[in-house]
């Protein structure tokens, strides 16, 4: 996939949204090299947006390779960071995939799962804006607190 042109602009009024500045957050965690020193906001977050002409350029069948892979588990540790925050109670993610890119995600509260989702084609993991990044991930976060507040005991267990 070529990322000459990014689509995410440094005006972008999603990249100054909670769940995007905590997904920021964990990308930088998770690199371990120093490959975002130097980098915008923009440019660290862009390939996470995959417009039509960027999921065409990716092939239907494939493999995650590392960096996919890596964007899916600063992803999940994102929500559960916002989780804990919002709810006072520890979040862990636990994500399973295999090497052809299908498995499950899910956060945890205690004894309770707040987050399940199941993964198909990681190799194609991304949003078609971060408005819609924005939207499905608060969206995710209401349901979790809404669960540990119907379920607190289980949640603190």
């Amino acid at each position: 996939m070529s990322q000459a042109a990014l689509v995410i602009e440094d005006t972008d009024p999603y990249l100054e949204s909670e769940v995007v500045s905590e997904m920021l957050k964990q990308l930088r965690a998770l690199d371990t090299y120093d490959t975002y020193e130097g980098w915008s906001e923009a440019k660290i977050i862009d390939p996470l947006v995959l417009t039509k002409e960027r999921k065409r350029e990716i092939p239907i069948v494939g493999d995650p390779d590392e960096t996919t892979l890596a964007r899916v588990k600063a992803y999940y540790n994102s929500i559960a960071s916002l989780i804990e925050k919002k709810s006072g109670l520890m979040a862990v993610p636990v994500i399973n995939i295999t090497h052809e890119g299908f498995g499950r995600a899910f956060i945890l509260v205690g004894k309770l799962i707040v987050v399940d989702k199941t993964l198909r084609d990681v190799h194609r993991f991304g949003f078609p804006s971060l408005e819609d990044l924005t939207t499905k991930t608060d969206v995710a976060i209401e349901k979790a607190l809404g669960l540990i507040a119907q379920f607190r005991e289980v949640a603190e267990a």
